[in-house]
């Protein structure tokens, strides 16, 4: 029985990750279409509580939410499955194009250049869905400029976690007695408060012990490792917050370039499945196929470790009106920063001339007026970057 279950929570995951176009928002729609409605793995406030913990935690909420279903479903061998059906597609097909892509002169080609400029519709079109929903009032406007000014102005490794810190610190005392709404229906899930307690452990054993590692050690792979675990562990407000988290982790240090970074990012949106799997490309770009899948793995593992070790405690904590002001304080940070990143690097190396603009323009108009799939946004950006090359 157990393996019929394991089986099938495989074979939906994979359809998932195989179809699950649009990014975050639209993956837990196709979540609710096939769990809830089609499956009834879980009812319908159930799958609200568990997108209420996603959104709650760092890391990309739409693969949490795969996790924490796969969880429900079959345990935490459950929760594996549903991760490597959901993630491995998209992950497969960005190994495969940063492959291709050594070894050739890239930083000139149009059709990439094309690509740059999809990242600048999406990542402008995201920019402004979060603004609307994580800064409706004047405070968290303010606190998203700050965040805006201090990502620019002072750029250290430091920078994001410490500007995250400081605005979970101004939500906690000016959203502290904000009400919470009446607690809905507990939810219950087979992790034990021991397993939930050793993951957490690791969760912040690794989160220090990493970058000590990577000091005393000259292995590459050690210092990939804690990079993309930092990054996964640092990043609230899905799929687009870790660009600017990689970009300055890998871009300054010469081990990717701009237009090879934001090539990838065009590509990343293209496929179905998880944004994080653009760390898949930026690891094989690196040290092949192999360092594709040690990226992968160390961005995702803090959003695994992270699920599991919140599931027991999430009906006492969601209702707690202190977490969730330093949680409004973070999600504002998060929008300044995502603002710094539209600017540089993505508008800096792509926006070069008019004729730049007025494509990124037509490319915004597509994905956020006329509502066309993602990846016609980005075959159009690639063919339309490749004849711009010839007027310009």
């Amino acid at each position: 029985m157990k393996k019929n279950i394991f089986l099938e929570i495989l074979i939906v995951s994979s359809k998932l990750g195989l179809t699950s176009f649009g990014g975050p928002v639209a993956h837990l729609g196709y979540f609710h279409e096939e769990y809830v409605r089609k499956r009834k793995w879980l009812d319908e406030q159930g799958y609200a509580n568990l997108v209420a913990l996603c959104q709650f935690l760092p890391g990309p909420a739409s693969s949490q939410v795969g996790i924490g279903i796969g969880v429900l479903r079959g345990g935490f061998i459950g929760g594996i499955l549903a991760f490597i059906g959901f993630t491995v597609p998209s992950v497969i097909v960005l190994i495969s194009f940063a492959l291709i892509l050594q070894g050739l002169a890239i930083g000139h080609s149009g059709w990439i250049h094309g690509l740059k400029l999809v990242a600048v519709a999406v990542v402008a079109h995201a920019i402004i869905g979060m603004a609307q929903k994580l800064t409706p009032d004047l405070t968290r406007k303010t606190i998203a400029l700050f965040a805006l000014i201090g990502t620019l102005l002072w750029q250290t490794v430091f920078t994001q976690v410490t500007i995250i810190l400081l605005a979970a610190g101004v939500g906690f005392f000016i959203y502290r007695e904000q009400k919470v709404d009446t607690a809905p229906p507990k939810l219950q899930f087979p992790i034990s408060q021991k397993v939930a307690y050793v993951c957490l452990g690791l969760f912040f054993g690794l989160l220090v012990l990493l970058p000590i590692l990577r000091e005393l050690s000259t292995s590459s792979w050690v210092a990939m490792f804690d990079s993309f675990y930092r990054s996964g562990s640092l990043v609230f407000g899905g799929g687009h917050v870790v660009l600017p988290l990689l970009e300055r982790e890998f871009v300054p240090s010469g081990l990717l370039s701009k237009e090879a970074f934001l090539a990838g990012y065009g590509i990343a949106q293209a496929v179905p499945g998880p944004l994080f799997t653009f760390a898949a490309y930026i690891g094989a770009v690196a040290d092949g196929w192999a360092g594709g899948l040690l990226a992968t793995i160390a961005i995702f593992l803090p959003a695994f470790l992270l699920v599991l070790g919140t599931l027991p405690f999430w009906n006492r904590l969601s209702h707690n009106p202190k977490i969730n002001g330093a949680l409004m304080g973070v999600n504002a940070a998060v929008v300044g920063i995502l603002i710094s990143a539209f600017y540089n690097p993505i508008w800096t190396s792509s926006i070069l001339a008019p004729v730049d603009f007025t494509c990124a323009a037509l490319l915004f108009c597509m994905l956020a007026y006329w509502k066309l799939p993602p990846w016609v946004i980005v075959v159009t950006g690639a063919i339309g970057g490749y004849l711009l090359s010839f007027i310009s």
